[in-house]
């Protein structure tokens, strides 16, 4: 349907999250963070077009990261029916992969429940961690909002929404008893390696350098203190990647964001133009949220 505001809806926390330019550090975040799973980045490394070569020689590392980033645009800003097929997709997929454990030899299928669930809170937990400090300004019970709306997300890639952290404190709670099976593996080290110099054409390395280099480096600085330890890699003070994740979101900011936008894959221009200009996401509506969550308290979710 032309009108139809999709899984979340203009009134919702994600949609005006999700359209923050920092999204693409917290996605490197949730990269690094994801790859401290020693089965997960297994799963990643056995499966993924990124580290595999192909019949030329060649690794799509670039159309992985721009797969993941339209999968998220699609479920934040798409139709209901696009983003339940993209949902589909992804789920008859991942039924289909599975992964070796060179130690034991045990063979497993990667949408494991738990390793879904690992996937999903490393990734909402590196977009609050960094759009937070990065100045957007989220109230910690607009926080708790999102973690709730984003059960949707966990549901279409095959979790039980009721297994899921749905606010801070579960999430916090998940974290402190996953931390004892997290691992810096010779995996998690290859996935560095990869995220630091992701393969380009070489005429493009100069570029890399000066545009990818330091995304990376941000995203790495912005992991939890444990996180570094079992990488191996120092990084500044906590006060020292805040202060450097502020100064990035206010220069990101500062482009209008219809010039954004228009970079792929597009999804918040599309949804504009199918809702009309009041769907424009920005971090001013979150201020007359309080009143909007309240209603949401009182009428019940407005995704039906």
């Amino acid at each position: 349907m032309a009108d139809d505001p999709g899984l979340f809806g203009p009134r919702s926390v994600t949609w005006q999250l999700h359209a923050d330019p920092m999204m693409w550090i917290a996605g490197v975040r949730a990269l690094y963070l994801q790859a401290l799973h020693p089965r997960a980045v297994r799963g990643v490394r056995q499966n993924s077009a990124a580290f595999r070569l192909d019949a030329q020689g060649r690794r799509d590392a670039w159309g992985r990261l721009m797969r993941t980033a339209d999968f998220v645009g699609t479920l934040s800003y798409g139709t209901t029916d696009a983003a339940e097929r993209a949902g589909a997709a992804v789920r008859g997929r991942h039924r289909r992969l599975t992964a070796t454990d060179p130690a034991t030899g045990e063979r497993y299928r990667i949408d494991e429940p738990e390793l879904l669930r690992w996937v999903h809170c490393a990734e909402v937990d590196s977009y609050l961690q960094v759009l937070r400090r990065s100045g957007h300004p989220l109230t910690d019970r607009q926080a708790d909002r999102y973690l709730d709306e984003q059960r949707t997300s966990a549901r279409l890639v095959g979790l039980d929404p009721d297994t899921v952290p749905g606010d801070r404190a579960a999430l916090a709670a998940y974290f402190e008893r996953i931390r004892p099976d997290l691992a810096g593996t010779d995996e998690a080290h290859q996935v560095d390696a990869f995220l630091r110099r992701p393969p380009v054409w070489g005429p493009l390395v100069p570029a890399r350098a000066l545009l990818w280099r330091p995304v990376a480096d941000l995203a790495y600085a912005a992991l939890p203190d444990y996180a570094h330890r079992l990488y191996g890699r120092p990084a500044p003070p906590p006060a020292t990647v805040t202060r450097r994740l502020r100064t990035a979101g206010r220069l990101l900011r500062v482009v209008p964001p219809a010039l954004r936008w228009r970079l792929p894959p597009r999804h918040v221009l599309r949804a504009v133009a199918r809702l009309g200009p009041g769907a424009r996401p920005g971090t001013f509506k979150l201020s007359d949220s309080a009143a909007i969550l309240d209603e949401h308290d009182t009428q019940g979710d407005p995704r039906g």
